[in-house]
């Protein structure tokens, strides 16, 4: 028994060294992680934003939950005009149980990255949020207003750019249609031309094939003229036989 009692408090003395030490620890990162964020401060404040970023990002590698580096990191990112980083850490900020003034902030900064960045319905969102959680605060209230403002400004210019797309769309659509029609037209000018150079062939073929050729008769022609100079032949013949009779002396012969 005790033997046992001894093993139990030595491991209870055991534990408590490793407490000790843990506790040592985090006090001893505590000590430097405040140490980075008021070096960083410094720097900030000297307009040193690039040397106070690394500072607050050291002192989130010894404390990733802290909300004065998060914060300070995000208005570093903000000054070297990084607001998509900036926005990143005051996002993550928002999840946090952060009170009511300090979520505010948050907001209002979140909304001032989005802001820069051009994304208005976000920014609205973010100054909205700004609000409720601090309803006096006037400077959340006048960017939400001037976020409203280029939000409307942003919606009719998209509006406008899709009415002006849409027309030129019609009128691209009028042009390739007139083009079009063009082209049809064209190829029916040139059909008609090749129609009417086609019908013109062949009716000078057809005018050249009912044309008499020279030195040249038809079996049909050429029997008829034969048949004629026959009948003229007959006919002379004829006429000199006619002739012969009347003009030959002949003897009568007396019955008396």
């Amino acid at each position: 028994m005790i033997l046992n009692l001894l093993h139990i408090k030595i491991d209870l003395v055991r534990i408590s060294i490793v407490l000790t030490t843990l506790l040592s620890a985090m006090f001893s990162f505590a000590q430097v992680e405040k140490k980075d964020i008021y070096q960083g401060n410094k720097l900030y404040n000297n307009k040193n934003y690039n040397i106070a970023e690394k500072k607050y990002l050291h002192a989130l590698e010894k404390n990733n939950n802290s909300a004065a580096a998060m914060f300070n990191l995000g208005d570093a990112y903000y000054k070297q005009n990084k607001y998509s980083e900036a926005a990143e850490q005051f996002q993550m900020l928002t999840h946090k149980p952060l009170s009511k003034d300090t979520l505010a902030k948050a907001y209002h900064n979140l909304g001032n990255a989005l802001l820069k960045n051009k994304k208005y319905s976000d920014a609205v969102d973010a100054y909205k949020q700004a609000l409720k959680n601090n309803p006096i605060d006037q400077d959340s209230r006048y960017n939400l207003a001037y976020a409203q403002q280029m939000l409307k400004k942003e919606e009719q210019q998209n509006k406008d750019k899709n009415k002006d797309d849409k027309n030129e769309d019609n009128k691209d659509n009028k042009d390739d249609k007139q083009n079009k029609d063009k082209k049809d037209d064209k190829k029916d000018d040139k059909e008609n031309k090749d129609k009417n150079k086609d019908k013109n062939k062949d009716k000078n073929k057809d005018d050249k094939e009912d044309q008499p050729q020279q030195n040249q008769l038809s079996k049909e022609d050429a029997q008829r003229l034969l048949d004629a100079l026959l009948n003229d032949e007959k006919k002379l013949q004829e006429s000199k036989k006619v002739n012969k009779i009347k003009g030959q002396n002949t003897t009568i012969e007396k019955d008396w």
